[in-house]
């Protein structure tokens, strides 16, 4: 990707507005009891998170993956065991909600209680991924 037009600081906005709007999707949808989408929210919310602390600490674009230990890996970004466990699991949500073979299974797994465990993890990763950005 060409960096000619490359403005580090509206990148990094870009993406952290885009998941500060998914967040609050992720409450709407978990409030409204579509726990799988919420989750799958809840993926795309770090995702974009990982990708905005890519352009910071790398000074590119981010490479185009969904896989969010990938990311960190990419980014440097130095996970404890139990982040790369969560982020593993959370990578699984973007796969599991959206293709079709998955989608019932995964749909049966997002009880309530399932649910309440992931979106508690996903916002404290929210708030430490956000702090890394802001150092």
């Amino acid at each position: 990707m060409e960096k000619k037009n490359f403005n580090k600081n509206k990148l990094i906005n870009y993406w952290t507005e885009s998941a500060d709007d998914d967040y609050e999707t992720m409450l709407v949808m978990y409030k409204n009891e579509k726990y799988n989408w919420s989750l799958f929210v809840g993926h795309l919310i770090i995702e974009k998170l990982l990708k905005a602390y890519h352009v910071k600490v790398k000074n590119d674009y981010p490479p185009f993956v969904h896989n969010l230990l990938r990311l960190a890996e990419q980014s440097g970004l130095k996970l404890t065991e139990e982040q790369e466990t969560e982020f593993a699991n959370i990578t699984a949500f973007n796969i599991n909600a959206r293709y079709d073979d998955f989608k019932m299974s995964f749909k049966e797994k997002c009880t309530k209680e399932f649910t309440d465990e992931w979106i508690k993890k996903i916002k404290l990763l929210r708030k430490w991924i956000k702090e890394q950005i802001k150092k």
